[in-house]
């Protein structure tokens, strides 16, 4: 008995909305939901799944009937491959206002929250080459096409320098040029990937656990700062001093070069040693009068000239007059609490790891600012009622949590403190929303902004200043 055919077509299939994760979402006539890959709202296609689950089908389109007016020429010969900028066949104006949607669809349906008028999402005056951190992996499985499968070419070199295909997580493509950051990013790495080529340097084979070079990384900062970091899997001095030696004569613009060996089954870095090998060990990034260093594991926004406008929203948003106690929960290595220092009487950042903490006092101590007290542990531990009877009570309290959002416990104390205003800042609206419901007995929402960090995408955050009830 010949085995059932599971692929289903679909025709005129006309994709009306944007969905989780950004997918393109359509819906037949007989309300079947269907999500079909490279489509923007507004195309209509015939198309084939590939995935069924109960509550969907995932399909990819085998004919364009109409092309949604809103669809414009990806500038980018990756994508369609690439897993990111999954939005680049999209108008960036249609871009935004999808991403406000999401928000206020999220704040409505998950949080039944009650709003005032959301303000426009903030766009993003640059929506190509606006990351300042990229992170890129080697490997000796190269993605390969369909026509080079199919051919009778004996591919030798399978060497890659780029990203992972998406649903393969040993398989890497092989970037050209990316339009994520700024020169010299694609220099620099398709200078790496050819010297090491050249050189026989064996890239990281991740089933075996086993290759010299494992990831790169390059970080930037608006003031024209780089970091290049590699990390290897073997602890070969020759062959790491070989290539090392090779960046720093062929790019002496960079600041800080660094390394990692890492041995661990994961690419994790925070948890391994960053050696120096030439420069500084740490760029520096501005913002106003703020100077912040940056090392191999430090978390600053990815994207920086947005991330200047997200804090200044948040810093309007808290509206200090000078007088008061501010908590800057998540706070990491401190950006936010000093952004607002200087408009409060004292501000408490808490931060679960401790050398963001440390890197957050460093930062503090050499931008002169002593209003600012930084403190390390787990939230749901450490932000308790003792806490706040030592650091004093706050009248503001600023939260930018992981995409997880707060612990029930955090927005218990929340409720109990019942400062005067919360801001919330969040880079997922969905989870944001979940807290708020559970704020809002205590609470009304009385701004919402949402800000664009990553254009080409579907990620956005969400600024939302909360009122204690009267």
């Amino acid at each position: 008995m010949g085995r059932r055919n599971r692929h289903k077509t679909f025709e005129n299939l006309e994709v009306i909305d944007t969905g989780h994760k950004g997918k393109a979402v359509a819906k037949t006539k007989d309300g079947q939901i269907v999500f079909v890959d490279n489509a923007i709202p507004g195309d209509i296609v015939n198309a084939v799944s590939y995935k069924k689950r109960r509550r969907y089908f995932q399909a990819k389109p085998t004919e364009f009937i109409k092309q949604s007016p809103f669809r414009v020429e990806p500038v980018c010969e990756h994508f369609g491959v690439c897993g990111g900028c999954k939005w680049q066949n999209m108008d960036y104006e249609k871009q935004l206002a999808f991403k406000q949607k999401s928000v206020e669809d999220n704040l409505k349906r998950i949080g039944h929250l009650k709003l005032p008028e959301i303000t426009p999402i903030l766009g993003s005056k640059g929506i190509y080459y606006y990351r300042n951190k990229m992170e890129f992996s080697f490997s000796n499985k190269r993605w390969l096409t369909r026509d080079e499968i199919e051919s009778d070419t004996d591919i030798k070199n399978k060497n890659a320098l780029g990203f992972h295909i998406p649903g393969m997580w040993d398989k890497i493509l092989d970037l050209n040029n990316c339009h994520l950051q700024r020169e010299p990013s694609n220099t620099i790495r398709n200078a790496i990937n050819s010297f090491a080529d050249k050189n026989d340097l064996e890239f990281f084979d991740v089933r075996e656990q086993k290759g010299l070079l494992r990831t790169l990384m390059i970080r930037t900062t608006s003031t024209g700062e780089l970091m290049v970091l590699i990390q290897f899997y073997e602890d070969d001095k020759p062959k790491r001093e070989l290539l090392l030696d090779y960046i720093k004569s062929e790019f002496p613009e960079i600041n800080s070069l660094q390394y990692v060996i890492n041995q661990k089954a994961n690419d994790t870095i925070y948890d391994q040693e960053a050696v120096c090998y030439h420069g500084l060990p740490y760029i520096t990034e501005k913002m106003e009068d703020l100077s912040f260093k940056i090392d191999a594991k430090s978390f600053y926004q990815t994207n920086s000239d947005q991330a200047y406008e997200l804090y200044k929203i948040a810093r309007d948003y808290a509206d200090l007059n000078g007088d008061e106690i501010v908590y800057d929960l998540y706070t990491g290595t401190g950006t936010i609490a000093q952004f607002v220092s200087s408009q409060a009487k004292k501000v408490i950042g808490i931060e679960a790891v401790p050398e963001a903490i440390e890197k957050a006092k460093d930062n503090a101590k050499a931008n002169k600012i002593h209003n600012c007290t930084f403190v390390s542990g787990d939230m749901k531990k450490v932000f308790t009622t003792n806490f706040v009877a030592k650091h004093g009570h706050p009248e503001v309290i600023i939260t930018d949590p992981p995409r997880d959002g707060m612990h029930k416990d955090v927005v218990n104390v929340l409720l109990k403190l019942k400062a005067r205003k919360i801001v919330y800042v969040s880079c997922n609206s969905a989870t944001q929303a979940r807290d708020l419901e559970m704020l809002a007995e205590a609470y009304d929402v009385i701004k919402v902004r949402p800000v664009d960090m990553f254009p080409q995408t579907h990620h956005v955050e969400n600024v939302v200043a909360l009122k204690l009830k009267e």
